[in-house]
């Protein structure tokens, strides 16, 4: 009886040992399954970078040359519709290898695409190619892209949020320098190394930069319908826009960048004066900081879509005196700052006018030629319902006559002070502001809200709510951005406190 019970125990231990190594083998099975899905996706998701990042400046050179022709000014963005806005499979095709056709140069560009989320794009781009049929290379990255393509799915459109920054602080010693301009600043503007912290915070997250054409669709008939925006899994869009890209006349020495400039890498950059007189040229803004994120960070933007840009036009456009009182010198209509402006400038004359025209005008074209857009701000920076209904008609026709004719024509506006023109509830045609705008071309208006998300499609518009990401906002209400970022980790200690109430 022992014995037999011995041996039954030896059996029961052989089976419980059997046992274990056989799940054993179907765990570590599991894992290798995982670990192969994790690469495959890893590597279908975000092919090429390394050569996106390699060739990038190349690229770009290139593109300068097309849109160009010459060395001296660039041409209308090719991809460019009708309103002015850059089309999304044209924001994308920019990162492309103009002339590169071998089997490395297609994929190259396929990879840029798809780094950007246009997977359908880039495996169109590699079929349409005659060298598909036979490259097994081009085939698999096909594959690849289709792979990921799958594990899309299509973002709320309703729950996006939608940021947005002033002009950036460089200098925060020239800006909170005790002067009776430091508590504006202090409330409304951002310093470099705070919007540097949010951005690289937000990427960590999973943020994406969308358009709001992404969001929404503007119809033949003009009415507006929802758009698709698919992105794979754990990844988040928004809306990022900027107020006020005109360098003011009223911020000349305050630590502020003097204006953008495309450089001779056909590069949009800041020019910024130091206290020595001397000029310096860099990342002093969100523009060309955002340019140099997204060449290292690809996958930032959502088809090669970047931010957004709200102008006034009173002082001119990104930093140069194109308006036209610059040109006229109306009397009546110069104001105290432009006065400084011309008694410092004696010889500002019709052709120093035009160049500052031609100068914005190109820099305008390379800005949309990478991803950027642009919107109105109003011509005056206006509440159209305080500015009453003939003072906004009057605005909005000298944005058309003094902003458009150098950035290109835009169907959005971003109101100033965040001053819509009616309450929450929709749009209808007895609202004669939502009337006049539209019938001047004007779908998508955005208002300021503190809200994360707010979004109203009407038959023919849409609405959406911004959030302010400045000293104001970080100081007495953190936990309103807590979504997007830690404000204990990217305050700028130089920043007075308390901030001033509003």
């Amino acid at each position: 009886m022992d014995e037999r019970e011995t041996r039954l125990q030896q059996r029961r231990a052989r089976r419980r040992k059997n046992e274990l190594i056989m799940k054993c083998i179907i765990c570590l099975l599991v894992l290798i399954v995982v670990f192969l899905t994790v690469v495959l996706i890893k590597d279908a998701a975000i092919p090429g970078f390394e050569r996106y990042r390699a060739n990038k400046k190349k690229q770009v050179q290139q593109l300068v040359k097309n849109e160009t022709g010459d060395a001296g000014t660039l041409g209308q963005n090719p991809a460019e519709g009708t309103d002015g806005q850059q089309g999304a499979q044209g924001a994308a095709s920019v990162s492309g290898t103009a002339g590169s056709t071998g089997v490395e140069g297609l994929i190259a560009q396929a990879d840029q695409m798809a780094a950007q989320y246009d997977y359908t794009g880039a495996i169109e781009y590699l079929k349409s190619s005659s060298l598909y049929t036979g490259s097994q290379e081009m085939q698999n990255a096909a594959a690849g892209y289709e792979a990921t393509r799958q594990t899309c799915t299509a973002y709320p459109v309703d729950q996006i949020t939608h940021v947005f920054f002033h002009t950036m602080i460089k200098d925060t010693a020239k800006a909170f320098d005790g002067d009776a301009k430091e508590g504006g600043y202090n409330q409304v503007m951002t310093t470099m190394s705070e919007f540097e912290g949010i951005i690289r915070s937000m990427y960590e997250k999973g943020y994406v930069m969308v358009s709001l054409h992404d969001m929404c669709k503007v119809n033949e008939d003009g009415t507006v319908s929802r758009g698709e925006i698919l992105l794979p899994p754990g990844k988040t869009p928004f809306v990022l826009s900027q107020d006020d890209v005109s360098y003011y006349h009223y911020m000349d020495g305050d630590g502020f960048a003097q204006k953008l400039i495309v450089d001779e890498n056909g590069d949009v950059k800041n020019t910024y004066v130091e206290a020595d007189g001397s000029i310096s040229v860099g990342d002093y803004d969100m523009v060309p900081w955002i340019d140099t994120f997204v060449k290292e960070h690809p996958d930032f933007s959502y088809h090669g879509h970047k931010g957004i840009i709200a102008l006034t036009g009173y002082e001119g456009v990104l930093g140069y005196r194109t308006d036209e009182v610059y040109r006229t010198k109306e009397p009546g209509r110069v104001t105290e700052y432009q006065q400084k402006f011309f008694d410092a400038h004696p010889d500002f004359d019709e052709a120093a006018w035009q160049n500052e025209v031609d100068q914005a005008t190109a820099v305008a074209n390379a800005m949309k030629a990478s991803g950027w857009e642009f919107a109105s701000h109003t011509w005056g920076h206006i509440a159209p319902q305080v500015k009453g209904f003939d003072g906004t008609q009057q605005d909005t026709q000298r944005w058309l006559d003094n902003v458009a004719t150098v950035v290109g024509n835009t169907d959005v506006i971003i109101f100033a002070f965040g001053a819509d023109i009616g309450d929450w509830q929709p749009y209808t045609s007895e609202n004669a502001f939502f009337s006049y705008m539209k019938s001047k071309g004007f779908n998508i208006f955005c208002n300021v809200d503190s809200s994360k998300c707010w979004v109203q499609f009407g038959n023919d518009y849409m609405r959406q709510g911004r959030r302010n990401l400045d000293g104001y906002r970080m100081y007495y209400n953190p936990d309103m951005v807590s979504d997007l970022f830690d404000v204990n980790a990217v305050w700028d200690s130089s920043r007075p406190t308390p901030v001033p109430q509003m």
